[in-house]
């Protein structure tokens, strides 16, 4: 008989970063994959979301409503701020504050009931946005944190934080993920897609994504509007 596999959090948006980090999580842990409806601008990566837990058959998938559009300051989640159309300077409006902490916290108070050790988050610090909760130096700092607020940690069941895609290039990423046997056609990461999930093509997520599937030299799946 088998092992049993350790069962571990995945923190999945729908993106190509988030299945990436789920295909790599699949082949060692049950993977249960959390998702968020937080009042982002569309629901279209939440569908994709939803299809990927199904096909890569996780033993459980939660989306959970945590609507960060009434705090606003960002143009994901207040509809009156732009998604820029070209690259920004310094941390880009389209950064959301605290999402990553606010996720990061529900994947732990998760992982707690499930009596799991492994949460599993596809941030990115080489070809990112420059958002801060996507640095080394934010994942080392929340671990700690988890390991001294939780009930599990001080029993002696240690709370590990994976960042499997923390040092790669969006192109290492999607290679990567092909190993692994991705189909990005079945992702969304545009910050304005249309309900369709058809991407625009112009803002940074896309931009950051078409380069990766060419310095991967893959054939960009996405749809675009």
């Amino acid at each position: 008989m088998s092992k049993l596999k350790p069962k571990a959090v995945i923190l999945l948006s729908g993106g190509l970063d988030s299945v990436t980090a789920l295909a790599v999580a699949r082949k060692k842990y049950d993977c249960y994959a959390l998702s968020f409806s937080y009042g982002q601008r569309h629901n279209v990566e939440l569908e994709a979301a939803k299809n990927i837990a199904d096909i890569y058959q996780v033993s459980e998938h939660r989306i959970l409503n945590i609507d960060l559009g009434q705090l606003g300051g960002s143009a994901l989640t207040d509809m009156d701020i732009a998604v820029p159309a070209v690259q920004e300077k310094g941390i880009p409006v389209t950064y959301v504050p605290a999402r990553n902490t606010i996720f990061l916290s529900y994947a732990l108070a998760w992982a707690e009931v499930l009596k799991s050790q492994d949460i599993f988050i596809g941030v990115n610090a080489v070809d990112y946005s420059g958002y801060p909760d996507c640095r080394p130096e934010y994942i080392d700092a929340f671990s700690k944190m988890a390991n001294l607020a939780t009930k599990s940690a001080i029993e002696g069941h240690i709370i590990s934080i994976h960042t499997p895609l923390i040092s790669l290039t969006k192109g290492e990423i999607i290679n990567l993920g092909v190993k692994n046997g991705v189909d990005y056609s079945l992702t969304v990461s545009c910050y304005a897609a249309n309900e369709h999930g058809a991407a625009c093509g112009c803002c940074d997520s896309c931009r950051l994504r078409k380069q990766g599937f060419e310095d991967a030299g893959i054939a960009d799946p996405t749809l675009y509007a």
